[in-house]
């Protein structure tokens, strides 16, 4: 009895018998203690009374179904690991799932292989969380437009897989961002996630970064380094800017994804790794293969999983969700966030953003410093965006009728204040100076449901 003390608990909910019963084996040969119930309510019930390291949970299930299950824990145990089973996931499912926190998505029938992974990487979770390293960091896609849900959608088919992934896009849109939930999604998600931008290295030194070295290999080498590939042993490199790497280096990445090995600067012996490699660049690598700057072998090799990520001016109405999220995490802690009023909010939602998202992050940091108030209106913005703004509106004017150009503010606008208000519709109908039915009235018609958002 003592020594079941020690060991982690499994809570099993499923109204499958048969699905409990062969989970629970598994579970408790890897030495976990197992607890099936056969609906949420009992489950809910069970995880409050003992508090276990991980839940698998089935989606469909008579009564509480389980994605309500999973927001009620979520609730209740905001750190606890929940893997969502389901004998017909469908991509949405899974998106939404992972949207409100599930550690995984396993369709039926189960694989033994994945079972015993997530249990050790629970372990580790709890490993970290118990000698105070904390629980691995979550991170999502700002935004509510076409693009990001397809986004969302398509990180979540492929970070279960090990395929090598192309992200592309222009300067400052997130691909690391991308990549980054790509290896959180994955059964890799307990390792490292190594992130190296090809571009701002030197040539010289590129393949020492990479690769590592061994001591004497060249001047200034005074002890054995290992490489990025060797750190990310296990778990996924992000190669960034890879278009900018030399015809030299591609050779020898194109090696490590074939033979899954490499040699270290000055040394000859052969080091095996493990490693998911995802890719991201800003170029046209096609054209760049043609110019002869770029490896055909290696891009169809990066290219399993092709992934582009749109520029900002493409998906206006993220921008609205974008400022009030980086405003109220880039505010000083225990100030509330400065307000932006509606004409300012429509000069940044016209603007190109040719820097995207890292413009509009740095613009917002330059207003936090060197606004004194707490709201920022259009004479805050810098003198070049409004004629920027009146350009920008011009183009688009003769697209589209002066009665979409206000539902898309409209639209964007509410978006904005639910977010500043925690997704409350009582407190964003006070801001928004309406009466809550009619805000209602508004959400139905812009096809906007704040308890999906805020998940």
């Amino acid at each position: 009895m003592s020594g079941n003390q020690t060991k982690l608990r499994a809570l099993i909910i499923d109204d499958e018998k048969s699905i409990c019963e062969s989970l629970a084996g598994v579970v408790e040969d890897e030495g976990w203690l197992a607890t099936t119930v056969g609906n949420g309510s009992k489950g809910l019930v069970e995880a409050k009374l003992n508090t276990p390291d991980l839940v698998f949970l089935d989606i469909w299930m008579p009564g509480i179904d389980g994605i309500e299950v999973l927001q009620r824990l979520r609730e209740m145990l905001p750190e606890l690991p929940v893997v969502i089973m389901s004998g017909h996931a469908t991509i949405d499912t899974a998106v939404r799932a992972t949207r409100l926190g599930a550690f995984e998505v396993l369709e039926k029938p189960l694989e033994l292989g994945k079972i015993v992974a997530l249990l050790d990487q629970a372990k580790v979770i709890v490993q970290k969380k118990t000698s105070g390293a904390g629980v691995l960091p979550t991170i999502d896609l700002i935004g509510d437009s076409q693009p990001i849900e397809l986004m969302r959608k398509q990180i979540a088919a492929v970070g279960p897989k090990n395929a090598s992934v192309l992200i592309t896009g222009e300067n400052g849109v997130g691909k690391e961002v991308v990549a980054r939930l790509i290896h959180q999604m994955s059964p890799r998600a307990s390792k490292p996630f190594v992130a190296i931008n090809c571009a701002a290295i030197p040539e010289g030194l590129i393949e020492a970064e990479l690769f590592g070295h061994v001591k004497g290999a060249f001047t200034n080498a005074i002890s054995d380094r290992k490489g990025r590939f060797e750190q990310a042993h296990q778990g996924t490199i992000f190669l960034d800017e890879i278009g900018d790497m030399s015809l030299k280096t591609q050779a020898k990445i194109l090696r490590i994804l074939q033979e899954k090995s490499f040699e270290k600067v000055g040394d000859h012996k052969s080091v095996q790794v493990d490693v998911r490699v995802l890719a991201a660049t800003n170029r046209d690598l096609p054209a760049e293969i043609k110019q002869g700057r770029f490896r055909e072998d290696l891009f169809y090799r990066l290219n399993v999983i092709p992934l582009m990520m749109r520029p900002l001016r493409e998906r206006r109405e993220d921008i609205p969700l974008l400022v009030t999220h980086f405003l109220k995490e880039m505010s000083p802690r225990g100030s509330a966030p400065p307000s932006v009023t509606p004409e300012a909010m429509s000069i940044l939602t016209s603007r190109d953003w040719p820097g995207n998202i890292r413009e509009l992050k740095n613009v917002l940091e330059r207003l936090i410093i060197m606004t004194s108030g707490v709201v920022i209106d259009a004479g805050d913005l810098p003198d070049d965006f409004l004629g920027a703004s009146r350009e920008s509106a011009e183009s688009r004017a003769a697209q589209q009728t002066l009665k979409d150009a206000k539902s898309d503010f409209e639209r964007a606008f509410i978006l904005g204040k639910l977010e500043e208000n925690e997704w409350n519709i009582s407190r964003t109908a006070d801001a928004l100076h309406i009466e809550r039915s009619n805000l209602h009235r508004k959400l139905k018609s812009y096809d906007i449901d704040p308890k999906k958002l805020k998940g």
